[in-house]
């Protein structure tokens, strides 16, 4: 069959995927994963609010009132008085006049971009921004331009020369996912001025996680409530389940009305909006998580870089230790197994020919004793590898 003769490619090239069964998972940061406790290093539950029992408890007294599924979409049976408080905090946690919920970040950004751009638009995206913005540019109609990651000199020229378009909107992540890095956001708003474009940032990795109050990118660089368009998830420091995009009134009432992935998608269940909910304002009153993150972000990066790893990040709860070919991410994954740590090897398609590596992603539940076991096991690895 031609499957099996396209998976044999996939598996010559060491790019063959398994899925991995995670069977408990606890608030300490561990995880038990096929049969094993492990240390979980891949999570996104970046303020390990996913584990946090008023979470669970918002959860489940939503369900016994809503019952455990939506049962339609949210124009139809679906909208629950939950849903609008939470798009009601939302807007005031970002800062914008209204936003609105979608299923999964993936979604939200494939609404906000085949619904608010169109054939005579241009996007202009960052080279490294998520697949699903990639996707969102392929399905929109508009002309993609690519300029080269976090490269304001590279987006001005583009700007520049192309002036045609009806309207442009510059779209980059607000933390790359990858490599744990933070858009020049101050530049990218700059230029969007001088050349009369809008601004759209991806900001799932940030928002939680990044400024005083977690409110994302544009508040960690004081840009709070001055970006056109914001999107984000409730699936990572949030520690529920699906995007919105924040903006402007009359942006999410167009929005609510054109954009298909919300219009024809069965609502989110009223259980995990609740817990959303219950999460921002943990967020937002709770700021000693972001600040254990941070501090063991920048040591982690220290102790590698120390020992001879390339790393990137440090900023932000991602780090990215760049191996170079999938076979060397997959030794280095299956060394950290057998020291107890979870950190699958991240192999192209997902990042750039190359790039594999291991995607280090820290929970602010990781206790002292964690941290200093993976920096141990990084040094036995590195000590033995060259002996």
């Amino acid at each position: 069959m031609i499957w099996e003769k396209e998976l044999e490619k996939i598996k010559e090239g060491g790019l063959y995927r398994q899925l991995q069964t995670v069977e408990a998972m606890s608030d300490q940061g561990y995880a038990m994963v096929n049969g094993h406790k492990m240390m979980m290093f891949a999570s996104n539950n970046y303020l390990g609010l996913a584990n946090d029992q008023r979470l669970i408890e918002a959860s489940v007294q939503a369900t016994q009132r809503f019952g455990t599924g939506s049962t339609g979409s949210r124009l139809t049976t679906g909208n629950t008085i939950v849903h609008e408080k939470l798009e009601k905090r939302l807007a005031e946690f970002k800062q914008t006049d209204s936003a609105i919920v979608l299923n999964t970040g993936y979604m939200a950004n494939i609404a906000a971009l085949t619904t608010l751009v169109g054939k005579d638009d241009l996007i202009l995206s960052d080279e490294m921004n998520h697949a699903s913005i990639i996707d969102g540019c392929r399905l929109s109609r508009a002309e993609t331009i690519i300029y080269r990651h976090a490269d304001l000199l590279d987006l001005e020229m583009k700007l520049q020369i192309n002036t045609r378009y009806r309207k442009r909107i510059i779209v980059t992540d607000g933390v790359f996912s990858m490599d744990g890095d933070i858009a020049p956001l101050p530049g990218i708003v700059e230029l969007a001025k001088r050349y009369d474009a809008l601004v759209m940032v991806d900001d799932a990795h940030a928002t939680g996680v990044l400024g005083k109050d977690g409110g994302g990118t544009s508040e960690h660089f004081g840009l709070k409530g001055k970006i056109d368009i914001e999107m984000g998830t409730l699936s990572k420091a949030v520690g529920a389940e699906g995007g919105y995009i924040a903006g402007s009134r009359s942006l999410v009432d167009y929005v609510l009305n054109r954009a298909r992935p919300f219009v024809f998608s069965t609502a989110l269940s009223a259980g995990v909006v609740a817990s959303a909910l219950t999460a921002v304002d943990i967020i937002q009153s709770e700021p000693e998580r972001r600040v254990r993150l941070r501090a063991m972000g920048q040591r982690l990066y220290n102790e590698l870089t120390s020992l001879g790893y390339t790393v990137s990040g440090g900023e932000t709860p991602i780090l990215a230790i760049i191996c170079g070919e999938p076979e060397q991410a997959m030794f280095l994954s299956k060394e950290l197994h057998k020291y107890g740590i979870y950190a699958p090897a991240i192999r192209p398609p997902t990042v750039p020919s190359g790039t594999s590596r291991i995607r280090l992603t820290l929970m602010a539940t990781h206790q002292e004793e964690q941290m200093n076991h993976v920096i141990d096991v990084f040094r036995t690895i590195r000590t033995n590898r060259y002996k």
